[in-house]
């Protein structure tokens, strides 16, 4: 896998005229024996790749339900490395393009040429670092470059012009266009934003546009798939998995959330 696998995904769902859905989960949850079992489980619901989570204890970006995920893997023993080692068996069994979600210190902490390095060699196609604004990514961006995959940029609402045009000059692979302002989490709405942040984006780019941050319903993911290349949903699928009793349970609550979303985002 490389961040040529994402643009070849992107490329087969425009021309199904549908977007692609790449789901969220944390790494390790509910522990990392079942783990695999849960992305094993999204994929043969439909899902088209990955965001990989690797657990943290100060997850800026996220809410409650993904705080309390990262904990309890944290606490089943999933670290960066356990994270990663599913993430390469998740890579292997499933044949999916994922993306690595991490936040800038624990690059930092491996050195962002070594992180790139093991990156790769679990099969990662990018990487999401959540904290890393567009005008320090440059060595990160440099070092996944090198090792063939690509980092992942923000765009949202409130992004300016100047700054939305420096995220697109960068070339990510996608654009991770964020359709709710705030942390992730469950709305009861959908976006207002999405439309209008792609059109924003097609001003100076074609790269894809994945809309994330707020999506979790099948409702809501047509209204975004409407205008963006692609989908995240991530906090109602983890809620699932944390309200399962078993890894059974979490499988098939994970297969009917997912095939409800690949259905919603076909656009015919």
């Amino acid at each position: 896998m490389s961040r040529q696998a994402l643009a070849e995904l992107f490329s087969r769902c425009r021309a199904e005229n549908r977007a692609a859905l790449l789901p969220y989960m944390t790494a390790g949850l509910p522990d990392p024996e079942g783990s695999v079992r849960l992305f094993v489980a999204m994929a043969e619901a439909g899902a088209d790749g990955f965001e990989v989570g690797i657990p943290y204890a100060d997850p800026l970006m996220d809410g409650p339900v993904i705080q309390a995920a990262g904990d309890r893997a944290l606490a089943a023993g999933s670290g960066v490395e356990v994270a990663l080692d599913i993430l390469e068996q998740v890579v292997a069994e499933t044949g999916r393009p994922s993306v690595v979600m991490t936040y800038v210190n624990p690059v930092l902490r491996m050195g962002p040429e070594v992180f790139a390095q093991r990156l790769s060699q679990a099969g990662a196609s990018g990487a999401i670092i959540a904290d890393l604004p567009v005008d320090e990514a440059l060595p990160f961006a440099s070092a996944l470059d090198r090792h063939g995959m690509g980092l992942v940029l923000f765009v949202a609402p409130t992004t300016t012009e100047a700054r939305l045009e420096n995220v697109v000059q960068a070339s990510p692979p996608f654009v991770y266009g964020v359709a709710e302002l705030g942390v992730t989490g469950e709305r009861d709405m959908a976006s207002s934003h999405i439309g209008s942040l792609v059109a924003r984006v097609r001003k100076h780019s074609e790269v894809p546009v994945v809309a994330g941050v707020g999506i979790a319903t099948p409702d809501q993911a047509r209204s975004a798939a409407a205008a963006a290349d692609g989908v995240i949903v991530g906090s109602a699928l983890v809620r699932r998995v944390m309200e399962a009793d078993t890894v059974d349970a979490a499988e098939d609550a994970l297969r009917v959330a997912v095939g409800e979303l690949a259905d919603a985002i076909r656009r015919d």
